[in-house]
């Protein structure tokens, strides 16, 4: 808080935002404004509900801090960018940003929000230091009367998502942040603009494309396939290396690159799947020459951006949000990924110096290092909640009652609506 504490101009949304982090950082169940209101002692949800949506403050700012404290806490050599997507299914029209779409939060086409995330990755650990929410073209962009409702400022124009995710890296670099490469699913290797846009920044870059993705080799003569490629290489072309160290060992896969295009730093990396044969494609540039063994780790690196959507959303409520504004939804978003950063910095500071291979891992007895989950409930123990008497309970209790009450008569009213008469 000492941290962000300037970024608030008066007290009570300063002290509103520390009791906020402390009820993301908490046990409680849901961690949306009445459950964060109950756990910090209000009697009422106005203090977080106005901390969302009308006090005074810069959510892109505390972004700011939050980037520099993940930078500071967990900056070390070999730092990756990585950029993906999350969904967040909602019900309505009115959030901002909402429409049916593919999420593959929920695997299918459903009515949702989308944002577009960026990570940092280093050795020490992950956190998410940015994010952008996708507004849809058509039902969104071009209908003034629909942003306005959900408070979309007119600055705020349609963007792609890979467009959405060269803006934050730009941001990232410029910030000082220590990171050489940027790697991320086929939602942005597909996009010959942001792979340009990289290049021009100077910005390596390993990023997943479609096995129909055709590639120039012959120094740029023919242009082919990755997967017939692929079929083409001799067997001495596969490397077995592993991807990096997972939670049942190291991952191992088989591994070719060719030089593809223009220049001398242009690769389609190929994994292959021991067991099932199953093939993935990767398009990579750098600026200067680097080992199989350095795409590698880029490309196994990806992953780790899926781990932090699953710490945000269950550790610091990332997806608990009761927001349809488009204010509230960076405020809430901004304050999780706060949370997220300090957890995982506690993890790494508490994380002591011990190799990292897998033969040490395979003979170690000790504890395995402290995660994030472990850490958020010590943390719970160590930092007591309110003390909370019957009647405080009581009061809540009957507050939510008679909030699902008028729900339910809102709901029987449509229904009775539609009904005729008789």
């Amino acid at each position: 808080m000492a941290r962000i504490a300037g970024r608030f101009g008066r007290v009570e949304p300063r002290a509103a935002a520390r009791a906020y982090l402390l009820g993301l950082l908490s046990s409680v169940e849901r961690k949306n404004c009445r459950q964060l209101a109950e756990q910090a002692g209000h009697t009422r949800p106005g203090p977080m509900q106005r901390l969302l949506r009308y006090a005074r403050w810069d959510a892109d700012a505390v972004r700011d801090d939050l980037r520099a404290y993940a930078a500071e806490h967990l900056g070390a050599d070999g730092g990756v960018l990585v950029v993906d997507e999350t969904g967040f299914v909602k019900k309505g029209r009115s959030s901002a940003g909402v429409q049916r779409q593919y999420t593959g939060t929920a695997g299918r086409i459903e009515n949702a929000q989308v944002g577009v995330f960026l990570a940092l990755t280093t050795s020490r650990g992950r956190a998410l230091i940015d994010r952008r929410l996708y507004l849809p073209e058509h039902s969104w962009s071009t209908d003034p009367e629909r942003r306005t409702a959900a408070g979309i400022p007119e600055t705020v124009q349609f963007a792609t998502k890979p467009r959405l995710a060269f803006e934050m890296v730009a941001a990232a670099v410029d910030a000082g942040v220590a990171a050489s490469w940027v790697t991320g699913d086929e939602a942005y290797g597909q996009d010959p603009q942001l792979r340009a846009a990289l290049e021009a920044r100077g910005t390596g870059y390993v990023l997943a494309v479609a096995c129909s993705m055709r590639v120039s080799i012959n120094h740029g003569r023919t242009l082919v396939r990755a997967d017939t490629v692929a079929g083409r290489l001799p067997a001495t072309a596969w490397h077995r290396q592993s991807a990096g160290n997972g939670a049942k060992g190291p991952r191992y896969y088989d591994w070719a690159w060719i030089h593809i295009g223009p220049g001398s730093h242009r690769h389609l990396l190929i994994r292959r799947n021991r067991n099932t044969g199953e093939l993935a494609f990767y398009l990579c540039w750098s600026l200067t020459d680097v080992p199989l063994s350095e795409l590698v780790r880029v490309a196994g690196v990806r992953w780790s951006v899926e781990e932090c959507f699953q710490a945000a959303k269950g550790q610091v409520g990332l997806d608990h949000y009761q927001v349809r504004h488009w204010t509230s939804w960076h405020r809430h978003i901004t304050l999780a990924m706060l949370a997220l950063a300090f957890l995982t910095a506690l993890a790494a500071d508490a994380t002591p110096d011990r190799p990292a291979d897998a033969h040490h891992l395979a003979r170690s007895r000790d504890p395995i290092t402290l995660a994030v989950p472990e850490i958020r409930h010590l943390l719970a123990a160590v930092v007591s909640p309110p003390a909370v008497t019957a009647t405080r309970l009581l009061h809540w209790s009957n507050r939510r009652r008679r909030h699902q009450a008028t729900a339910r008569r809102s709901h029987y009213r449509r229904r009775t609506a539609g009904e005729p008469a008789g």
